[in-house]
């Protein structure tokens, strides 16, 4: 079984991010259904994208990249397949090379918060206009309205993980 010493409030965090997933995963799959991708994949890496703060635990409430190579080792050590493992790696940066589920993962860990990445959210519309052949400004009022709702609790979900010892 796989144990990590983190704090309450990383895994209030994570468990944040992951129920953000579950409810983006559904809106567009709702709103996109050719625009396939791996939800079990995203689920997963929302819930463990940062588990390498609990060997850099700083990251908790300051800036920093360490815990995303360290987190993949750590599961990859713990016998976790490279392909669930990549997203505690991947989650902070995203590129056209980037797959649809570590975009996903990407923007839950964004929008739970109530944080727009424009740039991020380009690549997700120009991914689903290339595989459905919608127009990119009807996905992207689409897209902005799913995200906005989302947003919108962001509020709650930061008292509610702040309520949690570092």
């Amino acid at each position: 079984m796989l144990r990590a010493d983190a704090p309450p409030r990383l895994w209030a965090h994570l468990t944040l991010v992951h129920d953000v997933s579950l409810k983006l995963s559904n809106a567009i799959t709702r709103a996109w259904p050719a625009w396939t991708f791996d939800r079990a994949l995203v689920s997963f890496g929302a819930a463990t994208h940062d588990l390498g703060k609990a060997l850099f635990r700083a990251e908790l409430s300051e800036p920093g990249h360490a815990h995303e190579a360290a987190g993949e080792r750590f599961l990859l050590e713990n016998d976790i397949d490279p392909a669930r493992a990549r997203f505690a790696r991947t989650h902070a940066s995203w590129s056209r090379e980037s797959s649809r589920e570590e975009l996903l993962v990407s923007l839950a860990d964004k929008i739970w918060k109530g944080k727009r990445e424009s740039e991020l959210e380009t690549l997700v519309i120009e991914s689903i206009s290339d595989a459905t052949g919608a127009e990119r400004w009807e996905i992207f009022e689409r897209l902005d309205a799913v995200l906005t709702k989302l947003g919108e609790q962001a509020d709650s979900r930061l008292e509610w993980q702040n309520g949690f010892a570092a």
